[in-house]
């Protein structure tokens, strides 16, 4: 079928406007994700058990350690291709910053993890709700920049990311996002934290997600030869969340396989989604 130039434009047109709505709602859905986790504090009235805990944090890490291959460091490297055998260095550039960065940020960013009694980073007079939510946000800022990081491989226009490969990110990471809502809203309610003021801490905990994709689209955008480092970067911090904060916390206690079993859950419902959507 022949379309005019009048035609194409205007299907152009429709093309980025439905790119533009798509985007919109990839960057919305993890934040929904951390919401529906946090609305958990007002129907049930227990805490989350050890297990259950378990079970939510390995699942969490294998959902990012997928992502972090298939969405971030693949699409990275095919992105520098024109470099031949050198393809991998602006993807090993990246990697290594995001570690570097998140290793930073632990380390000056006054912060409290879930479950523990001693906060890390500088020290600080802040209060112990306000150092939970510091260290929720420490976890989330990496998982916002790819989101942004992708969706800004979408805009880009040259197949490298499409959106349903962008998509795909922003639902698994989502996914992930639902347990990790919970168990941030809990302990703030056994802090002594209304449930309203749990759930409202715990939904703008994950408000970082949006604000971080839209930095890295900004950034992507002005300066597109960094978006292969972006995806990179993003990947390394996601990684760097998984070894020093979701695999202790999933193998601590008592030995128990359920955190592993998790994990594989996670990491396999990432890599179906990443091929079947």
């Amino acid at each position: 079928m022949l379309y005019t130039d009048v035609e194409w434009m205007h299907l152009l047109r429709m093309r980025k406007r439905g790119n533009s709505l798509g985007i919109f709602i990839g960057l919305m859905v993890p934040l929904l994700g951390t919401t529906a986790g946090a609305a958990c504090v007002f129907f049930l009235k227990k805490q989350i058990t050890t297990d259950v805990q378990r079970i939510f944090v390995g699942f969490a890490a294998g959902v990012m350690v997928a992502a972090s291959i298939w969405s971030l460091l693949m699409p990275a490297m095919e992105m520098s291709d024109e470099r031949g055998r050198w393809s991998v260095l602006p993807a090993l550039a990246g990697f290594l910053m995001g570690i570097g960065f998140l290793l930073l940020a632990d380390v000056l960013v006054p912060h409290l993890h879930v479950g523990s009694a001693e906060p890390e980073g500088r020290k600080s007079r802040l209060g112990r709700t306000a150092m939970l939510i510091f260290a929720v946000t420490i976890h989330n800022l990496p998982e916002g920049a790819a989101c942004g990081a992708t969706f800004a491989g979408v805009l880009r226009g040259d197949g490298a990311v499409t959106l349903a490969e962008a998509m795909t990110l922003a639902v698994g990471i989502a996914i992930q996002n639902i347990p990790e809502g919970a168990i941030i809203a809990f302990p703030l309610r056994s802090e002594g934290n209304s449930r309203g003021r749990a759930f409202l801490y715990g939904t703008l905990s994950g408000v970082v997600e949006p604000v971080g994709a839209l930095l890295a689209i900004l950034l992507a955008s002005t300066m597109t030869f960094l978006l292969p480092y972006l995806l990179a970067f993003a990947a390394g911090a996601m990684l760097y969340v998984v070894v020093d904060e979701l695999i202790p916390e999933a193998a601590e206690g008592r030995h128990s396989n359920l955190g592993t079993i998790a994990f594989a859950a996670g990491f396999a419902l990432m890599m179906v989604l990443d091929k079947v959507l």
